[in-house]
C-alpha cells in the first residue's frame, strides 16, 4: 500500500511539474509577438461569452477540468444545461479559447460552411496513429481524399459487406444463446467484438477473431489508444511531445502505436503481394475477382489499392495505411455504442422492444435466414428506434472546429483560430424542437412528426461538406446486428440511467457496462 501511495504521489509531482513548466513555455513564448497579439485579440473579442467556471492566466479552466472522461462528460453536461438561455458558452483548454454549441442555429452557422472545415487542434493527438486521413485532414488533401473515397461507399460495395455482417452476427448470437435465463450480464464487450471482427474483415479483409480470441494484442491496443488521447486532449502539460515521452502515458502511447502501425503495415504488405499473385485474373462487373466461378469480396483496402485521383496518382503505402487506421477507428467503436445504447433503451422500454419484435416477425416469419439489403428497408420502424437512440447517445457526443475567419455565431462576434465544440448530446435534447427530450419515442422520426425540423437539431454523423461518409455503413450494421439479436431473444435491463457511469470520450461510452437479462422468444404463431 505504502509503495502505491509512493507512486501516485509520484504521478502527482511530475503532472504538477509539469503543469508549471507548461505555464513557463506559455510565458515565454509572449516573446513571440504575434503569438501575444492573437491570444490578447481572441481573450479580448470573446470577454463578451460567458466563461462556465474561473479562469486561470495561460492555463485556462484546464485545471478545474476533470480528467476523467465521466467526470469531466458530467461537467460539460451540467454547464450545458445551466446556460441553456445562452446560444453559446466558452472554455480555455490552456492559451486555446474553445466555444461550445448546443442550439442548432450556432451549429448551421458552422457545419454548413465550406470554410469551417478544418478540425480542431485536438484532432493533433490523433496524427501519430491516424496520420492526415480523411477524418483528420482539411484543404486540398480532405477534398481530393473524399472524391477518391466515396465509391468505395457504393450501393453495390455495401451489399458485399452486408454478407460479413450476417456472418459476424451469426456467431454473436449464438455466443449470447449461451445467457438466455441466466444472471444479468454486460453485453457491451460480446458487441464491441463482433464490431470489430466487421469492420477487421471489411476494411482490411482480414478475420482476427475477436470474438473468440478477446485477448488480441491489436485489440487490447485500440482501447488503450483511444483513452491515451482522449486523457492528452483535456490536459495541456503533456501536449509538448518531449514531456508526454517522459511519462507512463507516453510509453504506453508508443507501445500501443507500434502494435497498431506494424498490425495494419504487415496486412497492406500481405494484400498488395497476394494482388501481384493474382494479376491477370478476371474480374466481374462489380470488380470483385472470380476463381474457378467463385466470386471474391472486396475489402476496403482493395478499393484503396485501386484508388487514383483526377490525375492519375495512386495512394502510397502511407497514405492507405492512414486511410485504413482511420476507417478502424471510426467504424467499430462508433456502432458498436450505438448498438449496446439501443439494447439498452429497448431493454427499458417493452412496450418499443415489443413493436420491433412483430415489425422483425411480419419481416422474416418464423425464418432464421440471413438478412438481405430489401430487409433493411422494410424494417421502418427499426429505423427509427436506431434514429432515437442516437439521439439520446450519439456516439460522437463532441466534436470540434477550427475556425479559418472570423465569423459571427448566435450574434456573437468569434475570431478566426478559435476552436468550436459542437456539444451533440445537448443539442438532441433542445426541448422546443424535441418535447420531454429525456423519453425514449422513436415515433418522432415517423416522416410526419419529422417535417420542418431544424435540419441542425439532429447531426448524429455530423452535417455538411464533412458528414460523415461512412454513416450508410454504420446505419446498415447496426439494423443488421440489431435485427439478428433481436430475431431471437428478448431483452430486459434494470439499470438505472445514473449506474451507468456516462462517459463522453471519443466515443459515448458506459463505464459500468451495460447489463442486461435475455430470453428466448417464442416462436411465431402461423396462421
Amino acid at each position: 500500500m505504502e509503495v502505491l501511495q509512493a507512486t501516485a504521489r509520484e504521478s502527482h509531482l511530475l503532472h504538477l511539474g509539469a503543469g508549471v513548466i507548461t505555464l513557463l513555455l506559455a510565458l515565454v513564448s509572449l516573446w513571440s509577438l504575434p503569438f501575444f497579439k492573437t491570444y490578447c485579440r481572441q481573450w479580448w473579442v470573446l470577454k463578451a461569452i460567458p466563461d462556465v467556471m474561473p479562469c486561470f492566466p495561460f492555463l485556462g479552466h484546464a485545471l478545474l477540468m476533470d480528467r476523467n472522461g465521466s467526470g469531466f462528460f458530467k461537467q460539460l453536461q451540467y454547464y450545458s444545461e445551466e446556460f441553456r438561455s445562452w446560444p453559446l458558452i466558452k472554455l480555455w483548454v490552456g492559451p486555446l479559447p474553445f466555444i461550445v454549441l448546443y442550439h442548432p442555429d450556432g451549429v448551421e452557422a458552422i457545419l454548413n460552411s465550406s470554410k469551417h472545415i478544418e478540425k480542431s487542434y485536438l484532432y493533433k493527438f490523433l496524427h501519430p496513429w491516424l496520420g492526415t486521413g480523411l477524418l483528420t485532414s482539411t484543404g486540398d488533401k480532405w477534398r481530393t481524399r473524399r472524391k477518391m473515397i466515396t465509391p468505395t461507399f457504393h450501393f453495390s460495395i455495401l451489399t458485399d459487406f452486408l454478407e460479413v455482417m450476417n456472418e459476424q452476427g451469426s456467431i454473436l448470437v449464438e455466443k449470447l444463446e449461451k445467457r438466455v435465463d441466466q444472471e444479468p450480464f454486460d453485453i457491451f464487450r460480446d458487441i464491441t467484438l463482433c464490431a470489430l471482427d466487421i469492420i477487421c474483415e471489411t476494411a482490411m479483409g482480414r478475420n482476427v477473431d475477436a470474438q473468440k480470441n478477446k485477448d488480441s494484442e491489436y485489440v487490447s491496443a485500440v482501447y488503450r489508444m483511444s483513452d491515451l488521447i482522449h486523457a492528452r486532449q483535456k490536459a495541456p502539460w503533456l501536449w509538448p511531445d518531449f514531456l508526454y515521452t517522459k511519462f507512463k502515458e507516453g510509453k504506453d502511447h508508443e507501445k500501443s502505436l507500434k502494435i497498431l502501425h506494424d498490425f495494419t503495415d504487415t496486412v497492406i504488405a500481405e494484400k498488395s503481394a497476394e494482388r501481384l499473385n493474382t494479376k491477370g485474373t478476371k474480374h466481374n462487373a462489380d470488380g470483385n475477382s472470380e476463381e474457378s466461378g467463385t466470386k471474391k469480396r472486396k475489402a476496403f483496402l482493395d478499393m484503396l489499392l485501386d484508388a487514383t485521383d483526377d490525375e492519375g496518382n495512386k495512394l502510397s503505402p502511407t497514405d492507405i495505411r492512414e486511410e485504413v487506421d482511420t476507417f478502424m477507428f471510426e467504424g467499430h467503436d462508433t456502432t458498436a455504442a450505438a448498438m449496446n445504447w439501443a439494447l439498452y433503451l429497448l431493454g427499458h422500454n417493452p412496450e418499443v422492444q415489443k413493436k420491433v419484435h412483430r415489425e422483425l416477425d411480419e419481416v422474416f416469419g418464423n425464418t432464421e435466414r440471413p438478412i438481405t439489403m430489401d430487409d433493411l428497408r422494410n424494417l421502418r420502424y427499426l429505423d427509427c428506434v436506431v434514429k432515437e437512440v442516437l439521439r439520446l447517445y450519439p456516439s460522437v457526443p463532441i466534436f470540434a472546429r477550427t475556425l479559418r475567419e472570423d465569423c459571427c455565431i448566435s450574434g456573437y462576434e468569434v475570431p478566426k483560430g478559435v476552436n468550436v465544440i459542437v456539444l451533440t448530446y445537448a443539442l438532441h435534447r433542445e426541448p422546443e424542437i424535441f418535447p420531454d427530450p429525456e423519453e425514449f419515442r422513436p415515433e418522432r422520426f415517423f416522416p410526419e412528426n419529422s417535417k420542418g425540423r431544424h435540419p441542425y437539431a439532429y447531426v448524429p454523423f455530423s452535417a455538411g461538406p464533412r458528414n460523415c461518409i461512412g454513416q450508410r455503413f454504420a446505419q446498415m450494421e447496426e439494423k443488421t446486428l440489431l435485427a439478428l439479436i433481436l430475431r431471437r431473444f428478448w431483452v430486459e435491463s434494470n439499470q438505472k440511467p445514473e449506474d451507468l457511469g456516462l462517459a463522453g470520450e471519443l466515443i459515448l461510452r458506459p463505464n459500468n457496462g451495460i447489463w442486461v437479462k435475455l430470453k428466448r422468444r417464442p416462436k411465431v404463431e402461423k396462421e
